[in-house]
């Protein structure tokens, strides 16, 4: 069934991008290969750092953002057991393999004076906590086997969520999508369904364009030549 496999990428607002650049680099061993004017954003830049060759963070810099204070329990939670206004990363867990990775990573962490507790066995992973540049709240887990849902699909927080059996069994099993034969147009903007934020004239123009025009927008070209 098709379906997302995986994070291709975080983004990250970030007022400092060396920073957060080398806070991933040396702390957590990451790999930067991408930083870049970010395609259509005047005065933006991107940064790329390489968990696998089908995951990373990313960074993103204007000016701009450096004027955004920073609020505990609105633009950011502090810590993964507090809030953050909706929509907001209350924090984000990265993927490793084994134990043994999660504690060499725990030690490198460690190494570079950085505090992290853990880990913590939560049943299904076990996770390993610590901060980042820029109050990010940052988490490494690692699971020996798939979760699940038998075991951790509690029947009263469902009932708390206001979901119904049928609800659940629909959630576990999402229906597939037989692609048709050919594209679907674009359908009319429906208030009640998510919209992307901008200007009005420049979302109404993308909505009345095709994938083609949209297409041609496209910067496939690097900025170094090989």
């Amino acid at each position: 069934m098709i379906r997302p496999n995986g994070i291709h990428h975080l983004a990250i607002s970030t007022a400092d991008m060396k920073t957060q650049l080398e806070f991933f680099g040396d702390v957590l061993g990451m790999e930067l290969v991408a930083l870049y004017w970010m395609h259509g954003v005047e005065g933006a830049r991107h940064g790329f750092m390489k968990a696998n060759d089908r995951c990373y963070v990313a960074f993103v810099h204007m000016e701009a953002i450096a004027k955004i204070d920073i609020e505990i329990g609105k633009t950011h939670s502090g810590s993964g057991g507090l809030p953050s206004a909706p929509g907001t990363m209350q924090h984000v867990a990265f993927n490793v393999e084994t134990e043994e990775e999660l504690l060499a990573l725990r030690d490198r962490i460690r190494s570079r004076g950085v505090n992290v507790f853990g880990p913590l066995d939560h049943g299904f992973c076990k996770s390993i906590y610590f901060a980042g540049p820029e109050q990010l709240t940052l988490e490494i887990a690692t699971s020996e086997a798939p979760i699940d849902a038998n075991a951790w699909i509690d029947p009263e927080v469902v009932s708390l969520t206001g979901l119904s059996t049928e609800d659940v069994t629909r959630l576990r099993n999402p229906h597939p999508f037989p692609r048709p034969a050919s594209p679907l147009k674009q359908p009319p903007a429906d208030p009640a369904k998510p919209h992307m934020h901008m200007p009005l004239e420049r979302y109404a123009a993308l909505l009345g364009s095709t994938d083609e025009e949209f297409g041609a927008l496209s910067m496939p070209e690097p900025p170094v030549k090989q």
